[in-house]
């Protein structure tokens, strides 16, 4: 099942398969009320666990590798029970995976929490998560890609910080250590800004930003891949976009489609309430044979640039081989002027 067709299934699921699989209600404020709490910092040699949410893994080695990096980091793994369950392409049933990632939360030997990897199935999860027991014991979670669908509805569920960066397999190269020990052991107020150009590069090619309409804006960090959010409209599962820094990603789809996504955020309104707007990468998002296609250039001009607020794109965020390690949830200082991201606070208590 490829990405676009498991998400038309998401509202059929969403509306009463998951019901007879012991999903509960949660009875918690709307996180238009809801106080944002920080995670604990993650103590020195402390324990990562790691668990599987979204798809199955089919190598042993990524678990391996995901072990190795976070011992090399100088932590404890612990993986979740149910990490090399299969059932079709998720990494288990709903009940395992959510089983997983509230007994990691739940568990007090485990100070952080490393999802896998993405892929697709976060969603189906998010009604049988145990919200208050989340908030009760927050911690920092950290993933992307399919992963947004996690960030959003612990912030929107629960009112706590997660990250948005490396999932446990992924690359880990000096640029990823160097952003995990600036934000989870100094716990810096991290400015971010676009590499420099490389040694054989005239100009800065591929790191480049460009500012959509300048300007400098502060608000709280929301978002994550634009496919999986946009799947979550009209669900409780997105946080208030009100005076919100909107940050999106992608990866292998097709400009209409980016155009049909944004849409979607557009008519529900959630981009006339942000304050800010920055896109990362979108990897492999070139229009393909055909009557031929509207540009990216062209779709973020028709959709942001008439918003009238700071927006930039370019930012290393999204399916690259180096990126940003974002504390979604926080308050944000985007300048579009230069392409950067400030953190004003803290990420942790």
């Amino acid at each position: 099942m490829n990405k676009r067709t498991f998400l038309k299934s998401v509202s059929l699921i969403s509306a009463g398969l998951l019901a007879s699989n012991g999903a509960h209600a949660v009875d918690l404020s709307s996180s238009k009320t809801l106080t944002l709490k920080k995670p604990s910092p993650l103590p020195k040699k402390g324990t990562i666990g790691v668990v599987s949410t979204s798809a199955a893994t089919s190598n042993q080695k990524d678990i391996v590798f995901a072990t190795q990096i976070i011992e090399a980091l100088g932590y404890e793994a612990k993986l979740a029970p149910n990490i090399m369950a299969r059932r079709g392409h998720l990494a288990g049933t709903d009940a395992q995976r959510a089983g997983d990632l509230n007994a990691l939360f739940s568990d007090s030997s485990v100070d952080a929490i490393f999802c896998l990897r993405g892929g697709s199935g976060a969603a189906r999860i998010l009604p049988l998560l145990d919200y208050e027991l989340i908030r009760a014991n927050a911690k920092p979670l950290m993933g992307y890609s399919d992963i947004t669908a996690l960030h959003n509805a612990l912030l929107a569920k629960a009112g706590i910080v997660s990250f948005h960066g490396p999932n446990a397999s992924s690359d880990w190269n000096p640029y990823h250590v160097q952003q995990f020990e600036n934000m989870f052991e100094q716990q810096k107020r991290m400015h971010f800004s676009n590499l420099p150009k490389g040694e054989n590069e005239l100009i800065n090619s591929q790191y480049l930003t460009q500012t959509i309409t300048p300007g400098e804006v502060t608000g709280r960090l929301i978002g994550g891949n634009l496919t999986v959010l946009t799947a979550l409209a009209g669900s409780e599962y997105l946080p208030d976009f009100e005076g919100a820094i909107l940050f999106l990603e992608d990866i292998d789809e097709a400009p209409y489609r980016i155009d049909r996504m944004l849409s979607t955020l557009k008519l529900m309104g959630a981009l006339d309430k942000i304050a800010g707007f920055v896109f990362g990468d979108c990897n492999d998002c070139s229009p393909g044979n055909g009557y031929g296609s509207l540009t990216l250039d062209e779709i973020l001009a028709d959709y942001i640039k008439p918003l009238g607020i700071p927006a930039y794109r370019g930012a290393m965020i999204g399916h690259i081989k180096r990126q940003f390690i974002l504390p979604v949830g926080t308050q944000i200082t985007l300048n579009a002027d230069a392409g950067t991201l400030t953190m004003k606070e803290s990420a942790f208590s």
